[in-house]
């Protein structure tokens, strides 16, 4: 049975924690859940899909909106439940609540090592977009001199302009929406400044002994100056200090620089997703 749920419960959390697991011992790698979006649903509307058959959970997708220009869908089935149509009906279901939000695609998020799951996003007539690692830093990072004149300092509201506009020369993409974001308070973004004027941002996440960083961007004018190395260093150690054991962190495939300075801090590749354009239309 098909649940729509608008948030999760503790139950429903704990059976989609169950599935992982039995996900990931029969398939390895990792599954891109972000279980911190998981865990603070506000309900306001329908972000997940449960696949029931009696206590059992059998199957799940997670609609996510972490850009304002695409959605993300990720999910799993079990494997003793495979071929029966539920990736397909649970598909089937997300695709009119991403239509409802005004998207005219979505990006389908499949681990890298599943050429099961490549091929469903193909014959849903996804085409591949981009691919990316996933870097999990296991300790400090490595030391390196901090320059004074960068600081960093919390984001609000008033920034999104200026944060659209470094998030758009960093990955080519426009960026709109930013504004309600910043004033949910809900992200911890960070905007990145050299003797006072605005060179860069990023967003941090913790879950539990898990640090994330995200949407890290540097002005491509300010860039090879080593202030992404500083940046990096000051966030990875802040997020050290208030209880993160690993940070992680992903990047495109073909994004050999940031890929060089992210290993050379220590970062460590250990799985990697790819994303595939699902048009909604």
């Amino acid at each position: 049975m098909l649940e729509p749920a608008r948030g999760l419960s503790a139950r429903a959390l704990r059976a989609v924690a169950d599935l992982e697991r039995q996900v990931v011992a029969a398939d390895g790698g990792r599954l891109k859940l972000e279980w911190g979006s998981l865990g603070s649903r506000d309900g306001r509307q329908v972000e997940d899909l449960l696949w029931w058959e009696g206590d059992a959970l059998l199957g799940f997708l997670g609609i996510y909106s972490f850009s304002p220009a695409d959605l993300e869908l990720a999910g799993m089935v079990a494997p003793c439940a495979r071929r029966r149509g539920i990736a397909t009906a649970l598909l089937d279901a997300a695709v009119p609540l991403c239509r409802e939000r005004g998207r005219r695609r979505a990006l389908l998020v499949v681990p890298g090592s599943s050429p099961a799951g490549a091929a469903f996003a193909r014959q849903r007539g996804a085409v591949l977009e981009h691919s990316e690692h996933a870097l999990v830093l296991p300790g400090d990072p490595a030391d390196g001199p901090e320059d004074p004149r960068t600081t960093l300092r919390r984001a609000g509201p008033a920034d999104a302009g200026e944060l659209a506009r470094l998030l758009t020369e960093a990955f080519g993409r426009p960026t709109t929406g930013l504004a309600a974001e910043l004033a949910s308070g809900q992200e911890r973004t960070l905007v990145v400044e050299v003797a006072g004027a605005p060179v860069g941002t990023v967003r941090l996440t913790r879950e539990g002994d898990r640090g994330g960083v995200y949407g890290f961007a540097v002005d491509p004018a300010w860039q090879g100056r080593g202030i992404g190395r500083d940046v990096l260093r000051r966030v990875c150690r802040q997020l050290r200090a208030e209880g993160a054991r690993s940070v992680g962190l992903e990047v495109a495939v073909d994004n050999d620089r940031a890929l060089g300075l992210y290993t050379s801090l220590g970062f460590v590749p250990v799985a990697g997703e790819d994303y595939h354009a699902l048009p909604l239309d």
